[in-house]
């Protein structure tokens, strides 16, 4: 029996831009031509359903970029964490959010002198849908001082922090909340971790193991950061393009290049499953400048810092920012929505 939220993903998702979800006729104001247009599930977990949210976010998110370069960095959960991901997403997400923030930030504090702005999107899957939870983080290049007459404290171009630094400070953070939670009762383990011993060895092979934190090579401005917004931000397990074929029994779906993978039908549902997030679970974090709970004042502060200071006041622009006409594929006049009754849409199908 599968839990409720992922019996409505497999639901919202078979039905998404078909007749069930109800819909409205285009007819083309110059030839007459007709032809039905369904509405959309809005799941988020949907391959078709993202588009339009990632426009409208992103619309939504202009006036906040700062006009310096920035800096992508790549958090992961360790491989011998996965199963106690399975077994309690909620904390085990929560936590990597918490210490990956937190490690950038005071580094901010520590080799910068300020406060960062930080944009972070939670992934959980691999190419072929296996479980891999890591956060993609973009950073501002600098820092906002704080005091009477905060300065903005630039990083270097080409370079944030470094990664060792990084990824010990992100493993002792990590592995301090989750021993807080587990002594607190509130850490839902799997059987292999139950026992003390268990967890104790779990916890000496992690400390002993290098955490690798992947810095990408840094953005050079707004315009880049909006690129990258627009790959990450509403990207689901899968893609409708990916999808290669499926007889019935299996599924074929485009991994990497050009290879793929050929998965029986369960276990594609299943691996694709392991990617529904809880619900209500924020899966797009802003931290610092960014912060929602931060300052207005702060963030336009540093703005015209920036502005006065580096002159790299570049312009922000988006292809989100375009109006989206409808044109008739016939004859290219324009196109009007019209509300009709279920049985008149089917009639037109």
């Amino acid at each position: 029996m599968l839990p409720p939220p992922h019996t409505a993903v497999l639901r919202d998702v078979a039905r998404c831009r078909t007749a069930q979800m109800g819909g409205h006729l285009q007819v083309c104001l110059d030839c007459d031509h007709r032809r039905p247009a369904y509405n959309s599930c809005r799941n988020r977990h949907c391959p078709t359903c993202q588009s339009s949210r990632q426009r409208d976010w992103i619309e939504r998110r202009q006036a906040r970029v700062l006009p310096t370069h920035h800096f992508h960095v790549v958090f992961t959960l360790p491989s011998q964490l996965r199963a106690l991901a399975r077994f309690d997403p909620v904390n085990v997400y929560e936590a990597l959010f918490a210490a990956a923030s937190r490690t950038l930030l005071q580094l901010g504090e520590q080799r910068l002198g300020g406060q960062l702005g930080i944009t972070m999107v939670l992934h959980t899957w691999t190419r072929d849908l296996r479980l891999h939870p890591h956060v993609h983080c973009v950073v501002t290049g600098g820092a906002l001082g704080r005091g009477d007459d905060p300065q903005w404290h630039p990083a270097r171009r080409r370079f944030l922090f470094p990664v060792r630094v990084m990824g010990a400070l992100f493993r002792g953070k990590l592995m301090a909340r989750l021993q807080r939670l587990r002594k607190a009762g509130k850490l839902r383990l799997p059987p292999e971790l139950v026992d003390d011993a268990a967890w104790r060895r779990l916890r000496r092979t992690l400390f002993d193991t290098r955490w690798v934190v992947y810095a990408k090579r840094p953005f050079g401005g707004p315009k880049q950061v909006f690129a990258y917004l627009g790959r990450y931000t509403h990207r689901v397990a899968i893609s409708s393009a990916r999808l290669k074929r499926f007889d019935g029994d299996r599924v074929v779906f485009r991994t990497r290049g050009d290879r793929v993978a050929d998965l029986p039908v369960d276990a594609f549902l299943q691996r694709f499953l392991l990617h529904v997030l809880p619900r209500g679970f924020r899966k797009i974090r802003h931290y610092g400048l960014l912060s929602p709970t931060g300052t207005r004042e702060r963030l336009e502060l540093a703005r015209r810092c920036l502005t006065d200071d580096d002159g790299v006041d570049e312009p922000v622009e988006s292809e989100a920012s375009e109006a989206f006409g409808h044109v008739c594929p016939h004859c290219g006049g324009h196109v009007v929505r019209l509300l009709v009754s279920l049985p008149a849409l089917l009639d037109s199908s």
